[in-house]
């Protein structure tokens, strides 16, 4: 199967492209990036704005997808590090460098009794008030030699945000990339071996001894009726093909 990886467009959640990719052939390339280079200026006034409001946004690293194509089940390309100052302006701007992709791992959290459980970003996060499954835009410390490894990195997230590990869980083979415009949102279902409302529990103890979580609660859905306005497209996408 080959999928094409597109400019941004409006659709219901039922259009949104989901390819079945059974591997990730992902390469780290070292160079510029010549939107961040030709608008550093308004980047960083527009970085020290978002600061202002939320003091406790970092201008890390991140990795962004420079070229890529779904062919045969394979999911190959490269990624560009750069700033999340430079990210962050590309997003918010309505995505300007169309040759760039932000392409990330989401951990499909799955309970023992077929729920899903997703996490509420708290306020003092870059996109406060959304609902997604655990995720983040990858970075250097997904970069093993020349390769980005995006299977470490999805289970980094889902101990970061919820505590579970490995332990926990039960890592299914291959991803289901949710192609959104711009965004490829890559999820890798993982199955816990407790029910819904049990792993709610536990993940909001692990929330309450964090000072500072990430998440600010934990949103259960069963199905159509559980959508929150605040998920994502590609995250409610991704939920509906579950029950077709």
């Amino acid at each position: 199967m080959t999928g094409t990886l597109g400019v941004a467009t409006t659709r219901a959640v039922t259009d949104i492209p989901i390819i079945r990719v059974e591997r990730l052939t992902l390469t780290i390339e070292r160079g510029p990036w010549r939107f961040a280079d030709q608008r550093r200026a308004e980047i960083d006034a527009h970085f020290a704005m978002l600061q202002r409001a939320k003091p406790t946004l970092w201008n890390g690293r991140v990795l962004l997808l420079r070229r890529g194509e779904i062919v045969g089940g394979t999911l190959s390309g490269a990624y560009l590090e750069t700033d999340f100052a430079s990210f962050i302006a590309w997003r918010d701007w309505g995505f300007p460098d169309a040759s760039m992709r932000n392409c990330f791992p989401m951990a499909a959290l799955r309970a023992a009794d077929g729920a899903f459980l997703l996490g509420v970003m708290a306020a003092h996060t870059a996109n406060a008030g959304h609902v997604y499954f655990p995720a983040g835009t990858p970075d250097p410390d997904d970069i093993v030699g020349d390769t980005v490894d995006l299977g470490g990195g999805v289970m980094r997230e889902l101990t970061e945000e919820t505590g579970l590990g490995p332990a926990d869980v039960t890592v299914e083979d291959g991803w289901h990339a949710v192609l959104l415009g711009q965004r490829i949102a890559l999820m890798k279902i993982v199955e816990a071996r407790a029910d819904a409302a049990s792993l709610r529990r536990r993940v909001l103890g692990f929330l309450a001894a964090q000072a500072q979580p990430e998440l600010a609660d934990i949103h259960i859905v069963r199905g159509a009726d559980d959508l929150d306005p605040m998920m994502p497209p590609y995250v409610a996408a991704f939920l509906e093909s579950r029950w077709r």
